[in-house]
């Protein structure tokens, strides 16, 4: 993860690239001076603005942003940025791998690059908000594959289609999941496995099951983890052989699932009065 100013404190460019299969990068800034030249990416680009607003050209066309939508710029093609208020801006961005949609999209995309969906705009804040805690790469994965498939609706201009029922599919991504609770899988391996796309796997599996993969996995870790500590192992070393990224990643989701941290889990048991 990389970090920097812009010439000064209220310039903040800060960008990584997650493990999460078709996305290429993560940027978020905060400019109140820094003006885009005409440049090109090789990657989608998924643009929320959080404050302020944007201007820019895209294919000889004058554009803006503003937070109620999501704009998405297709590849190779030239664009500029600059804020259109005065006040500076704050923007979040999501760079995504070229493949990931048809080519077949750019000319919707360079035709309307903003898209009033509020389905769409909570989907990409919420990836954004699960990058940002370590240890949720399933999490990631799966938001991402529903916003790649929500980006292809909305350029396509279709709605999207009805949950199917497919009790076998999410039985099955079930035993994949208690078979690898600790070190987990990926989406990717899943759906390649289990031959079914990202998208259907995790819509499948949330209908049937009534929560998503990530959900599942996390809650089979911390019932893994609760039993290691009744065991007498410390939460750092539980939190580890449990499956989780570290001990803080262990200590949230037990707090949300169990309502303590583990630390208190661990030094509780019976009290006898005399």
């Amino acid at each position: 993860m990389s970090e920097g100013t812009a010439g000064a404190a209220a310039e903040v460019v800060r960008s990584w690239r997650p493990p999460v299969p078709g996305v290429a990068e993560v940027l978020h800034a905060r400019f109140t001076r820094h003006a885009y030249p005409m440049h090109v990416h090789d990657t989608w680009t998924v643009l929320l603005v959080d404050e302020g607003a944007v201007r820019y050209d895209l294919d000889r066309r004058h554009r803006g942003a503003l937070g109620s939508a999501v704009t998405v710029l297709p590849p190779h093609v030239p664009h500029d940025g600059r804020d259109a208020t005065g006040a500076g801006f704050r923007k979040r961005v999501l760079y995504l791998e070229p493949g990931v949609l048809p080519g077949r999209l750019a000319g919707a995309a360079v035709d309307e690059p903003a898209l009033a969906d509020p389905r769409l705009h909570r989907a990409v804040a919420a990836l954004h908000a699960t990058l940002l805690r370590p240890g949720e790469d399933l999490e990631a994965a799966e938001r991402a594959a529903l916003l790649v498939a929500g980006l292809r609706r909305c350029l396509e201009g279709r709605e999207p289609p009805p949950v199917r029922r497919d009790a076998p599919l999410a039985a099955r991504l079930r035993d994949l999941l208690d078979a690898h609770v600790v070190e987990g899988v990926a989406l990717q391996r899943a759906a390649r496995e289990l031959h079914a796309s990202p998208e259907h796997l995790v819509r499948a599996f949330r209908r049937e099951v009534g929560m998503p993969p990530h959900a599942y996995l996390t809650a089979r870790r911390v019932d893994r983890a609760r039993r290691l500590l009744l065991a007498g192992h410390r939460a750092a070393d539980a939190a580890v052989l449990a499956g989780f990224h570290d001990q803080p990643h262990l200590a949230r989701h037990f707090r949300r699932v169990l309502g303590v941290p583990p630390g208190r889990f661990a030094a509780g048991g019976p009290r006898w009065e005399a």
